[in-house]
C-alpha cells in the first residue's frame, strides 16, 4: 500500500512551519546565548521563547498547526496516532520536585503526547508512542507507516515533540562535555558539539487511496526505513559502523532505490567531533558520488527525539520547492563532502533522512516527491 504525506505542523526555535523554512533558507540560525535557570551560566540554546516550554503546549500547538494544514478537524475516531519523545515530561517532573510537590504519576506517564493528541482526536485506533533515543521521530514515522501498511487504519497522525531544556538535561550534557560553548557547527572543523533545542513536528501520513479520495494536498511518498541498533555502547556510536550501514542499506532496498538515486541527504549532524566524523565515513561507504548534504541543527539546535522529524519536515519543503536547504554554521569543511553552503536550486526526486541515537539507535527514512 502507497502511504503518502499530507499534513506538516511544526514550531521550533526558528519559528512556526513555513516561517521556519524562509528563515532557513537565509541562512539565520534561531540559537543563541541564554540563561533559563540561574544557577547555570549562559548557554547557546534553541528556545521557541524566553523560556522552556513545556511538553503539553508544544504538542498542543503543533497539532492544531497539523489538523489545519491537513484540512481535517477533530473527532477523527478512525485516526491512528504515533507520537515519540525522548525526554517526555521531564521538565514537569523537575520542576515539581523542586518545589517539593510530589507529580501525580498519570499526569507525567512518557506516552503523554500521544495521549493529549489522541483525547483531542477522540480516536479508538491504535496509539503508540516511541522512545528511542534521537531517532524516536524517525521510529514514529515507521510505526505509523506500518499501521496504514497492515490495514489498522487510513489515516495516522505520527511525529515526535521535546522539550528537553531542564536542569538535570544540561547538567548530563555538561558532564558528558558534549555542549557547545558558542554554537552549532555540523560538519565544519571548528566544530564544538551540540546545542539544545526544543521544538517537534506532526505529519498526517494517509494512504493514497485516502488522499485522493478527499482530494488532498501531497507532500511526498513514504518510500522505506531502515532502523537498526548497534548494541555497543549507552552513548558512542560503534566504530565499525556496520549497524549503521545496514540500516541505510535496508532503507535503500525497501524504497527500491539504489545509491545513485538519492539526490539529497538530510544528515543527522548533531556537530560533535565523534558523531559527525562517525556520520560522514558513513555516508562515504555508501555514496561513492557526490550527493549533496546538510544538517539543519546549525539553525535549530538538537532537539533529540524531535530531529528526525523537523529533518523530514525541511526535506519536505526541498521537495516542493526544488530547493537544498543549507549546512547553517558551516565554515571551513572538515569533510570531503558536498555539504551545501547556500540554498541550493536542484532537480530533487528523492531525499534521504538519517537519525543515530544514543544506545546506538540507527534510523533511516527515503521519502520522494509525488
Amino acid at each position: 500500500m502507497e502511504v503518502v504525506i499530507t499534513g506538516i505542523g511544526l514550531r521550533c526555535s526558528l519559528g512556526p512551519f513555513k516561517q521556519a523554512w524562509e528563515q532557513l533558507l537565509a541562512k539565520k540560525s534561531a540559537i543563541k546565548s541564554q540563561k533559563p535557570f540561574s544557577h547555570f551560566s549562559p548557554l547557546p540554546l534553541g528556545l521557541i521563547g524566553n523560556f522552556p516550554l513545556s511538553l503539553a503546549s508544544l504538542t498542543q500547538g503543533i497539532l492544531a498547526d497539523t489538523l489545519r494544514d491537513a484540512q481535517l478537524t477533530a473527532p477523527r475516531p478512525d485516526c491512528g496516532v504515533v507520537i515519540g519523545s525522548s525526554r517526555a515530561c521531564q521538565g514537569e517532573i523537575e520542576a515539581r520536585l523542586g518545589q517539593q510537590k510530589s507529580p501525580n504519576w498519570l499526569d507525567i506517564l512518557p506516552n503523554q503526547a500521544a495521549q493529549q493528541v489522541a483525547q483531542t482526536l477522540q480516536t479508538t485506533a491504535p496509539v503508540l508512542s516511541p522512545m528511542a533515543a534521537c531517532s524516536t521521530g524517525i521510529w514514529a514515522l515507521f510505526q505509523g507507516f506500518e499501521l496504514i501498511n497492515q490495514g489498522y487504519c487510513q489515516q495516522v497522525l505520527a511525529g515526535a515533540i521535546e522539550a528537553p531544556i531542564t536542569p538535570l538535561t544540561l547538567a548530563g550534557f555538561q558532564k558528558m562535555g558534549a555542549l557547545a560553548k558558542t554554537g552549532c557547527y555540523p560538519f565544519d572543523k571548528g566544530r564544538e558539539g551540540l546545542v539544545l533545542a526544543e521544538g517537534g513536528a506532526i505529519f498526517l501520513l494517509e494512504s493514497l487511496e485516502s488522499a485522493r479520495q478527499r482530494q488532498a494536498y501531497i507532500y511526498a511518498k513514504v518510500l522505506g526505513f531502515g532502523l537498526t541498533c548497534d548494541a555497543h555502547h549507552v552513548s558512542a556510536p560503534a566504530r565499525d559502523n556496520q549497524a549503521a550501514l545496514r540500516a541505510i542499506e535496508d532503507c535503500l532496498k525497501r524504497a527500491r532505490l539504489s545509491p545513485s538515486d538519492i539526490d539529497y541527504i538530510h544528515a543527522h549532524g548533531t556537530s560533535t567531533i565523534l558523531n559527525d566524523q562517525r556520520e560522514a565515513y558513513l555516508i562515504q561507504q555508501i555514496f561513492p558520488h557526490d550527493v549533496p548534504i546538510s544538517s539543519t541543527k546549525g539553525a535549530t539546535g538538537h532537539t533529540l527525539g524531535a530531529s528526525g522529524v523537523l529533518g523530514v519536515a525541511f526535506s519536505l519543503m526541498a521537495l516542493q520547492d526544488q530547493v537544498l536547504p543549507p549546512c547553517v554554521g558551516l565554515q571551513e569543511k572538515a569533510f570531503d563532502l558536498d555539504l551545501i553552503i547556500t540554498p541550493r536550486p536542484s532537480c530533487i526526486a528523492h531525499i534521504l533522512c538519517l537519525s543515530f541515537g544514543f544506545g546506538g539507535q540507527n534510523g533511516a527514512i527515503a521519502i520522494a516527491k509525488p
